[in-house]
């Protein structure tokens, strides 16, 4: 078969990142200002505390260099867990107001597309000298809170300190050791202290989980297949897979953001938090355990349906991310909502949790920055460098700005999906059908994972088919694949 003409991958991500609203490229004037910044020195900033000496490590994927947050843990009294996070002091370089914080505001986040990152501060700071990136000292921001033995959480001081971070390590590689498919990571091994450190953040992480788990927490596992580049060239598409790892970031974060609400709700002032709100389409939730041969309770209830979970994932794993995928859409996205002192939070149903913002990650998303900045205000005891009207103004436009970027990041893996197998028009897959309504039949490829719509011969098809299909065509620029019905598997 003739090969067809190369895709310009990176030009469609461009081109979609300003269809949602977002500017690619840094204008010249930021890029003049960061050009000027230098790397934080021990006479440059203001400190609290020494923490260069602790054992503090990294977990991320193995190509990042945007670090945002690192950990510590230390046995404490009655067998409590003592957790330290450290969050970059990003505000240190992006002055409110200044070019840069403004080009970062109007963006909002960092995007992924998997073709190319469109970062929200330039590489000189969020993958430079505002990342925590080993071999040099850095200014953060430390949260601290305690875990005991039923995993609940008790804050503790929030300060600034000056730390090193004494191994960057990686989710694969850390996951597959921890769960004994994989050997120990060389610089686990190689770094005095770090395997009895990585077991101590094991075992804070365990108890975190059992007691979100306990309270109703949702364990989701949707299909997002990233594009695997080699150059231009998209080589595969693979899954992320949760695993031991990824469990300690996700389990310290939680805690450390609902530390934050709690620090800045005890000072009193006005603050964004992100919220899940109780689910408005709780009676088709109903209706879907219903098809499952379920019952949930008739108002919203998200210990029950974590139950309901968790037993279709025991039961059925090969379709649990179509019916996770379906119930994250009946419960609906998240949102950034600014709370006044006092004022009743909403919470987040799907973490079961009722205080929760976000403020871990400033390189990468500009509501942290923002908790950043009311943070130190407090640590300084000085005025919020925002007003109510300015907090209120921010919920809503970042909001909108991460409604975008998964939008653009949904769409450059539809369209990478699109390359990968247009060189293969008329080939045969095995397939799940992931959709079937009004609106058109869809089907997942069982591999690689790529989905796309079924054109000829749908009908009577149902959710959840094992079926055939053979590939008609595709259309990288808008994010097509279309099939035709080939067999029941």
């Amino acid at each position: 078969m003739k090969k067809s003409r190369a895709i310009d991958l990176k030009g469609i991500a461009a081109s979609a990142m300003r269809k949602y609203g977002f500017e690619p490229r840094f204008p010249d004037p930021v890029i003049e200002e960061v050009r000027t910044m230098n790397a934080w020195t021990p006479t440059s900033g203001k400190i609290s505390k020494d923490l260069r000496m602790l054992l503090w490590s990294s977990i991320d994927n193995y190509d990042s260099m945007d670090l945002d947050q690192m950990e510590f843990c230390e046995r404490g009294q009655n067998d409590e867990i003592l957790v330290k996070v450290a969050i970059a002091d990003v505000d240190f370089y992006v002055r409110k107001q200044s070019r840069t914080d403004k080009h970062a505001g109007h963006n909002g986040t960092s995007v992924y597309t998997g073709i190319e990152t469109f970062p929200m501060l330039p590489d000189k700071l969020s993958k430079g000298i505002s990342s925590l990136l080993p071999g040099q000292d850095h200014l953060a921001i430390v949260i601290e809170y305690t875990v005991n033995k039923k995993g609940d959480v008790h804050p503790g001081e929030i300060y600034r300190a000056v730390v090193s971070n004494k191994a960057k390590l990686i989710y694969e590689e850390v996951g597959d050791w921890l769960e004994g498919t994989g050997v120990i990571p060389e610089l686990v091994r190689d770094v005095p202290g770090l395997i009895d450190q990585i077991h101590l953040q094991c075992e804070a992480t365990r108890r975190l989980k059992r007691n979100r788990m306990e309270q109703g927490a949702l364990d989701l596992e949707t299909i997002e297949a990233d594009a695997i580049m080699e150059g231009d060239t998209v080589k595969d598409l693979v899954v992320q897979k949760k695993n031991m790892a990824r469990s300690i970031i996700e389990e310290f974060m939680v805690a450390a953001n609902g530390a934050m609400v709690n620090y800045l709700g005890n000072a009193g002032i006005p603050m964004i938090q992100r919220v899940v709100r109780t689910p408005r389409y709780w009676d088709e939730i109903v209706l879907t355990a219903a098809i499952n041969g379920e019952t949930l309770p008739p108002e919203p209830d998200s210990k029950a349906l974590s139950g309901f979970l968790n037993r279709r994932k025991e039961v059925d794993p090969e379709h649990f991310p179509d019916l996770s995928l379906t119930i994250v859409k009946l419960i609906g996205p998240g949102e950034y909502m600014t709370l006044e002192p006092g004022e009743p939070p909403y919470g987040h149903f799907g973490l079961a949790v009722t205080d929760y913002t976000h403020g871990t990650a400033p390189n990468r998303r500009y509501v942290d920055l923002i908790i950043q900045r009311l943070l130190k205000s407090v640590i300084d005891k000085v005025p919020s460098p925002y007003s109510l009207e300015e907090l209120v103004n921010h919920s809503t436009w970042l909001s909108g700005r991460e409604k975008g970027s998964k939008k653009v990041e949904r769409f450059m893996r539809k369209a990478a999906a699109a390359v990968l197998l247009q060189d293969r028009i008329g080939d045969v897959f095995d397939a799940l059908v992931t959709g079937a309504s009004e609106k058109g039949t869809y089907a997942r490829l069982i591999m690689p994972p790529a989905e796309g719509r079924i054109i000829q011969g749908e009908h009577g098809l149902r959710v959840g088919q094992k079926v055939r299909v053979r590939l008609l065509k595709t259309d990288p620029y808008n994010g097509f694949i279309d099939f035709g019905y080939a067999g029941t598997k």
